[in-house]
């Protein structure tokens, strides 16, 4: 331990104002801090943080995905790539597809189903089609459109 009492709640104060402000994942705090903080005590502040449930990268991404759900209309896919952005593990992300993918499936659906009536009446089958494949809607979600 090469750092004092006071520099560890210090920084830890700094990164709780950060992460209260907006919800933050463990690599953008990491990001915020490295340049300023010695690695050692990012580690060790990070962890403790992680121990008090402060930063929690799944209930993270359990907020994120429903703050998507609720504001846009996108694919799984593109779900994921949101959350990659942020700095996500794989394993986290593939967890909690996996855990919800029923519901993601349903919405991702009915996005796509919005998608289609909204584009049909500037585009034509195909290109909607096209559109939806280069937006990462899957081919059975692509397949199941109601396209009366």
């Amino acid at each position: 331990m090469s750092y004092t009492i006071q520099e560890f709640d210090n920084i830890k104060t700094k990164m709780l104002k950060y992460i209260m402000y907006k919800k933050r994942t463990e690599k953008e705090i990491r990001q915020k801090f490295s340049s300023s903080v010695d690695e050692i005590l990012l580690d060790d502040v990070i962890e403790n943080l992680k121990e008090l449930g402060y930063i929690n990268d799944l209930r993270y991404v359990e907020r994120a995905v429903n703050e998507f759900v609720a504001i846009n209309t996108l694919s799984i896919r593109e779900i994921e790539y949101k959350l990659y952005s942020k700095g996500i593990s794989s394993n986290i992300i593939e967890q909690y597809i996996n855990n919800n993918l029923e519901t993601l499936e349903e919405y991702e659906q009915q996005c796509a189903q919005k998608i289609y009536y909204k584009k049909q009446v500037s585009m034509e089958n195909d290109e909607i089609v096209n559109f939806l494949r280069k937006k990462g809607y899957s081919s059975e979600t692509i397949r199941n459109l109601d396209t009366k």
